[in-house]
């Protein structure tokens, strides 16, 4: 199984087991306090509980983990926001009205509590179940959740995941000083293909090359920094990256999922992407800064220094380099092969860095 499809299958198992044991705390209070005897209704209505959120996790979450991958999710993600959220709202409404309007919980947790108490379960009990809590009311939250789920997530994907959390916990709002991994990675060859295929057709190469790479980051828990132009700027903690050297872990896996789709490039566009790469490491400020739009930004030398050391890629004709600082902060990058180029003079900075080439054994 691959890497990117362990990793969702993962996290979508944990997803239900949290939703479910969600709903079973929270069913079984609400049973436990609206229905007679308490413990038959937090019998009840735990099980109830743990049924409707397991189904929606498993029917709407799945569906937002998933169906990205198809090419009706892809069509879907291209479409305008509005559009895509539309659609997601009246089939995952659907969905609601299926699972809490045909009262499949109910029924099955008014038989399952009935057996846990051997038969002895009361009628009134039963006609309590099927009548106190009306469906409409349980559609009509289930469906407004869903919403707010819904506008949370896209703002989630507009900022990126980490960013969202941040700022959703203030993290930032006073900056801090860390030490972080930054990871430039060129897309060659845009300029050219822009002037023969045009503008149109740039952007879709362009967007399909950072599609591709979305996944190499997420498995080696990269955040996506910014997008410049035909460039792209991913970023780790020190703490996050050291372990398994993951920038070069995740640059690697990168150029190979490039290399797997080199055929489709070269039938759609004439051309297949090569990568030009820089990785850095050191300290910088991280805060949060804007008034109306705010993000969270990284202000330091280091920036500047792995732009520059990108930009020498060319000069030195070495497609993917690295400082002696970022390296000295990564384990395990034995498995990598290094050539020392000794200290190089950067464009534009007045001391000299110590660079290494970086090659993958395979390549190698």
């Amino acid at each position: 199984m691959r890497l990117f499809t362990r990793r969702v299958v993962s996290l979508f198992f944990v997803r239900v087991v949290g939703c479910a044991l969600i709903g079973l705390v929270f069913g079984g209070a609400v049973g436990a306090a609206v229905f007679k005897p308490a413990a038959y209704g937090a019998i009840f209505g735990g099980f109830a509980g743990a049924l409707y959120c397991t189904a929606l996790m498993v029917f709407i979450g799945g569906a937002e983990m998933f169906l990205p991958r198809t090419r009706i999710g892809q069509a879907l993600e291209r479409s305008p926001l509005a559009v895509a959220i539309g659609v997601k709202a009246l089939a995952y409404s659907a969905v609601i009205i299926v699972i809490v309007g045909g009262r499949l919980g109910l029924r099955a947790a008014v038989l399952v509590a009935g057996m846990t108490v051997e038969g002895e379960f009361p009628q009134s009990f039963e006609q309590q179940a099927r009548s106190t809590i009306p469906g409409a009311v349980m559609i009509a939250t289930s469906i407004l959740l869903v919403a707010c789920f819904l506008r949370l997530r896209e703002l989630n994907h507009l900022v990126g995941n980490r960013t969202f959390r941040a700022i959703a916990l203030g993290r930032y709002h006073q900056p801090r000083l860390e030490e972080r991994f930054f990871l430039f990675v060129d897309i060659v060859g845009s300029t050219p293909l822009a002037e023969r295929l045009g503008p149109a057709s740039v952007h879709a190469f362009l967007d399909r090359v950072f599609q591709i790479a979305s996944d190499p980051i997420d498995d080696h828990d990269g955040e996506v920094y910014q997008y410049v132009g035909d460039e792209m700027v991913i970023t780790w903690t020190v703490a996050e990256g050291r372990r398994g050297a993951r920038p070069l872990a995740c640059l690697f896996a990168i150029q190979e999922a490039l290399t797997l789709a080199a055929p489709d490039f070269e039938r759609e566009f004439g051309a297949a992407p090569e990568l030009r790469a820089a990785l850095h490491a050191g300290p910088v400020t991280t805060g949060e800064v804007g008034g109306s739009r705010r993000a969270i930004v990284f202000h330091g030398d280091v920036m500047n220094a792995a732009s520059r050391l990108e930009n020498a890629t060319r000069e030195l004709g070495r497609p993917f380099l690295v400082s002696d600082d970022a390296l000295r902060r990564l384990e395990a990058s034995d498995a990598y092969t290094l050539l020392d180029l000794g200290s190089q003079q950067l464009r534009g900075r007045v001391a000299p860095m110590r660079v290494f080439a970086v090659a993958s054994r395979a390549a190698s």
